[in-house]
């Protein structure tokens, strides 16, 4: 099946209903459609790690990547979060797209079942950047590694390029940056001073060596 357009699956993204109010100890901010959309449209059209994969998305919250894939036709995704109020808006949004496919799981991230090792040919995460809970971006990246069997996908801040690559090597994984943008972050919290905030990504690729 051809890989649907990039404006095609962003203007869908665009409905996805974000968080009422979210919770910055988890540092839940939804990722934007429009980098969703590349985000996913380069995983499946540079290296078809969607379409017919079985697929996590660790830390989902209202479910943008996790939609995402569906629409992208993946054979099964699973939406992994600590909070039952995401999951609820993930579950609404998902709905309005009668999807089946599916299943979310209220859990831990740091701390999965071994039962999910390696179920997953695919991981896509928009992880916690560890600016509340430091090295929770790590943490993410290990679970993802546990149970994926093939690619990991994760967005991290351009200026950590460095050590997620240390970590990588440390862990005999071969990482990759395939995408460089902008996150362009709405005013979500109390402390927010600026209406938005421009941060620089990365979009990396981690598969087993």
């Amino acid at each position: 099946m051809a890989c649907m357009k990039l404006n095609k699956l962003e203007q869908y993204l665009q409905d996805i209903e974000t968080f009422d109010c979210p919770k910055i100890k988890l540092e839940q901010y939804m990722t934007p459609p429009h980098i969703a959309a590349c985000m996913l449209h380069t995983i499946q059209s540079s290296f078809e790690d969607i379409e017919d994969k079985m697929v996590a998305d660790l830390g989902c919250g209202s479910g943008m990547l996790l939609t995402g894939s569906l629409l992208m036709d993946a054979a099964f995704c699973s939406g992994f979060d600590i909070d039952p109020g995401a999951l609820r808006i993930c579950a609404k949004n998902v709905s309005e797209f009668e999807f089946t496919s599916y299943d979310l799981l209220a859990c831990d991230i740091t701390m999965l079942d071994e039962k999910f090792y390696n179920l997953y040919d695919t991981v896509v995460m928009n992880p916690p950047f560890g600016t509340s809970s430091k090295g929770m971006d790590v943490e993410f990246l290990k679970s993802a590694m546990n149970i994926s069997s093939g690619s990991v996908y994760s967005l991290h801040k351009s200026s950590t390029r460095d050590y997620i690559t240390s970590k990588a090597r440390q862990w005999h994984v071969k990482n990759q940056v395939i995408a460089e943008l902008r996150f362009n972050l709405p005013h979500s919290y109390s402390f927010h001073k600026k209406k938005t905030v421009d941060i620089a990504v990365d979009l990396h690729r981690f598969t087993h060596t």
